[in-house]
């Protein structure tokens, strides 16, 4: 046998790197990545993780003098209290019809934008088109929220203007609560319309352009690309922003409406974010409150576990 050969023994007798050492050189090899991942993983442990063991004070009456740990137990108490209030209704439905008009109408509206987007040729105006869809983002929800209020006032709003113009009579929509839902909605699609076609625009570039010059040969038009290659080609990104949409629909932002909202309007626009901000932070409940909050995520993680198993019964997207 050749010197510089290693026979079959001495190899199989060779011992094999143990997980520990594996797992340093996979450490070293990529530290700069953890290094800056880090700052990522330490933001969720003090803002989202540690946090969560304040949770108890939902089973307790908590007391800001005695502490967490040292205030009583009541066990279901605060949710029974929650659950029998006159409120309990008009919060649960209130919030599931916004959060459903914003699914309804705000979920397509990136997707339409997107798609209007990807068929324009021209590039400067497709970039400035692009610009003015994102700006609304940037905007402060206190700015959005005074320019609103101007814009549909009863004594000079530029709509009341234009409606008294055509032979209307002025109205205070901010007053009305017919109305909120629809001025809610309709925000909420011009602030974030823009800003949420970027994730479908960064889907369409994936899509092989070989199969619309395909389809052109075979005689399809402009619909039958989008319907049969595009929506087909981002189907897999729909599905996702779908599930985290359905598992957000009890988490109402509740910035904008106490900026909107008053009590004349309670009846369609009090939703369970703004009053667990009054009962919590203004009246200082902290232990009712909590309990109305732990009630919402419980919900929140069940919408988003049944639309995820759904989503992997009839797809092959899912979340895990």
């Amino acid at each position: 046998m050749p010197a510089n050969k290693t026979s079959p023994s001495l190899a199989a007798a060779a011992p094999a790197p143990s997980k520990g050492s594996s797992v340093l050189r996979k450490l070293k090899k990529s530290s700069l990545l953890y290094i800056m991942f880090l700052p990522v993983i330490v933001y969720y442990i003090v803002f989202h993780y540690a946090p969560m063991v304040g949770i108890v004070i939902a089973f307790k009456d908590y007391n800001a003098f005695k502490g967490i740990w040292a205030s009583p137990w009541v066990g279901l108490k605060h949710f029974e209290a929650f659950f029998t209030t006159p409120y309990f209704w008009r919060l649960l439905r209130n919030t599931f019809l916004i959060s459903f008009y914003g699914l309804i109408f705000g979920f397509p509206a990136p997707i339409i934008l997107a798609l209007l987007l990807n068929e324009l040729k021209d590039g400067k105006f497709k970039k400035v088109t692009q610009t003015i869809s994102y700006l609304p983002h940037f905007v402060s929800s206190v700015v959005i929220a005074s320019m609103l209020v101007q814009f549909l006032s009863p004594g000079n709003g530029m709509i009341n203007n234009l409606i008294e113009a055509l032979g209307g009579t002025r109205t205070y929509f901010l007053n009305d609560p017919r109305y909120f839902r629809t001025i809610y909605t309709l925000m909420n699609i011009w602030k974030g319309v823009g800003w949420g076609s970027i994730i479908y625009l960064a889907a369409l570039t994936g899509i092989d352009s070989e199969l619309y010059e395909a389809c052109i040969i075979d005689g399809g038009g402009r619909l039958r690309q989008t319907w049969h290659i595009t929506l087909p080609g981002i189907a897999n990104t729909i599905v996702i922003m779908l599930i985290f949409r359905v598992g957000d629909l009890l988490s109402v932002g509740s910035d904008m409406i106490l900026l909107l909202y008053n009590p004349a309007i309670y009846k369609t626009s009090d939703v369970i974010s703004t009053y667990v901000y009054r009962r919590g932070l203004v009246e200082a409940d902290y232990s009712f409150s909590t309990a109305v909050g732990l009630f919402n995520s419980i919900i929140a993680l069940i919408l988003l576990t049944t639309t995820n198993q759904i989503a992997k019964k009839y797809s092959d997207t899912s979340l895990w």
